[in-house]
């Protein structure tokens, strides 16, 4: 079970800036492979390579905050389910972006690789939209 409260906290780290484009359609890309959590039935670290796309409407994430935020997460016990749809939710709620997508890959572990996506909006533009179909 998520403890609300202790991502209400995390959530607080995540801080935006002005969009100084409002109004004009244009994708931000992110990337890390520096997120880790805790598996919630063993204990054991995993660790994630994450994805953010996102086509902003007046706010961007401000990169130093993502970056904090993402780091909180390294002692929390969380499915990657859970992990993805807690980072989406926070992300779309600070920002309300006119599109959103999340990717997390999560590390091989006992031979099985997983991927989580979740999305929302349409994304921008019709070379963007071929590369996003690639993907899936």
């Amino acid at each position: 079970m998520l403890d609300r409260e202790k991502f209400e906290k995390l959530r607080s780290i995540l801080e935006t800036i002005p969009n100084e484009f409002e109004g004009r359609d244009y994708t931000v890309e992110l990337f890390t492979e520096e997120l880790t959590s805790r598996c919630p039935f063993r204990g054991l670290p995993d660790f994630y390579r994450i994805r953010i796309i996102y086509v902003p409407d007046s706010r961007l994430v401000e990169l130093k905050s993502l970056k904090f935020y993402l780091q909180s997460f390294r002692d929390i016990g969380i499915t990657h389910e859970s992990l993805l749809n807690v980072i989406f939710e926070d992300l779309l709620d600070i920002l309300q972006p006119k599109y959103l997508r999340i990717e997390l890959d999560v590390n091989i572990r006992g031979g099985i690789k997983a991927t989580v996506r979740r999305e929302h909006g349409e994304p921008c533009g019709t070379v963007y939209r071929m590369k996003v179909e690639e993907v899936r």
